[in-house]
């Protein structure tokens, strides 16, 4: 099974379960050409939801808790990838966001047979799938990836990518769909503003 929302870019999922997360932020409508919103409707939204819980339960060996939406969970689930997507857009200036994210997620941490300590979700319905990424995110933060995940800079695209690179310098989720067009854009303007001063 392959993470849908980011195949329909045809970028490779984040490591891991950030792999959820990557896939769920890149459900909103966005790229080049413009694709629809997994999340646009109830449906949309509970055939998605499905599918990347049952990917990673089966590839985090956990077990996921059925999800049914309604129309508030939804809301919610929206409102959640609105703070997920912010969190990801770069810092103009370096000087951070100030916004507050407002979700706030249960977890229960378990000794394993093997005595390793062991983070599970908690919660219902919206809950239980806030809880799921927002631990992902704790841990990939602890292992350092969360800081790879980001936002094309691309203006007209806006799709989420794991930067792989050696130095985490990636800035464009495809050099040549989005790189490319958006440099020679600026060598144009540049190129435009000399002629204009001479």
């Amino acid at each position: 099974m392959t993470w849908s929302a980011c195949a329909r870019y045809e970028i490779a999922p984040a490591p891991a379960g950030l792999a959820l997360v990557h896939d769920f932020v890149n459900t909103i409508s966005t790229g080049r050409p413009r694709e629809i919103d997994l999340l646009g409707s109830l449906s949309d939204a509970q055939a998605w939801l499905d599918r990347a819980l049952a990917i990673w339960a089966a590839r985090s060996g956990q077990s996921a808790a059925p999800v049914r939406l309604d129309a508030h969970d939804l809301e919610e689930l929206v409102g959640l990838r609105s703070e997920l997507l912010r969190l990801l857009e770069p810092c103009v200036g370096g000087g951070g966001h100030d916004a507050p994210v407002v979700h706030v997620a249960a977890a229960a941490l378990r000794l394993d047979r093997g005595g390793h300590a062991v983070l599970e979700p908690r919660g219902q319905g919206w809950r239980y799938f806030a809880a799921v990424v927002v631990l992902e995110v704790f841990q990939a933060q602890q292992a350092g990836a969360w800081r790879r995940l980001k936002i094309c800079r691309n203006a007209r695209c806006g799709v989420a990518f794991y930067d792989s690179s050696r130095n985490n310098s990636a800035v464009w989720h495809s050099a040549k769909l989005c790189g490319n067009p958006e440099n020679l854009r600026a060598h144009r303007a540049r190129q435009r503003a000399r002629t204009s001063e001479s």
